[in-house]
């Protein structure tokens, strides 16, 4: 058995979303692949939720502020959740131009959305990556996050 939800977000993105192969149309088959692959009911029907809540955000307009060198000041609930570690990674995407600050905010929203006490370092690469993948005209961030996740580059935040 896998962990998490966020073990079926990697799954459905390196079985589905990286690659020329589609996920079923019928969400029951995708569900029953899922189960046969080990994971449990409730943390595929987050997973599902979690995408569909970010595609719904995706295509909401933004209303989060645009300028660029505003710093983030975090709330303490905020800071809970995301340590010292997860936040520093944050701010070095933002300011080396993988995230801006629209795709930082709707990262912030889905590792919020997480119904995990904290979020990993590895979780938010996750996460900003499968939010790129939903950002038109992010393709070039996409990429670059794309290597930190599968080369672990620290030379990509320097």
């Amino acid at each position: 058995m896998y962990e998490n939800m966020v073990d079926v977000l990697i799954y459905l993105y390196e079985n589905y979303m990286d690659r020329e192969s589609q996920p079923p149309v019928d969400q029951g088959v995708l569900e029953d692949e899922l189960s046969q692959a080990g994971f449990s009911n409730s943390e595929i029907h987050k997973a599902l939720r979690w995408l569909d809540d970010l595609a719904a955000e995706v295509d909401a307009p933004a209303d989060h502020p645009r300028s660029l060198g505003a710093v983030r000041v975090y709330t303490d609930a905020e800071c809970t959740k995301l340590d010292r570690e997860v936040r520093g990674l944050l701010l070095s995407l933002e300011q080396n131009g993988i995230l801006d600050p629209v795709s930082r905010e709707l990262v912030i929203d889905r590792v919020l959305a997480m119904d995990h006490a904290g979020v990993s370092v590895e979780e938010l690469k996750w996460v900003a990556l499968l939010v790129l993948m939903n950002r038109p005209g992010r393709e070039a961030a996409f990429s670059q996050m794309e290597d930190l996740v599968y080369n672990e580059d620290p030379r990509l935040l320097h």
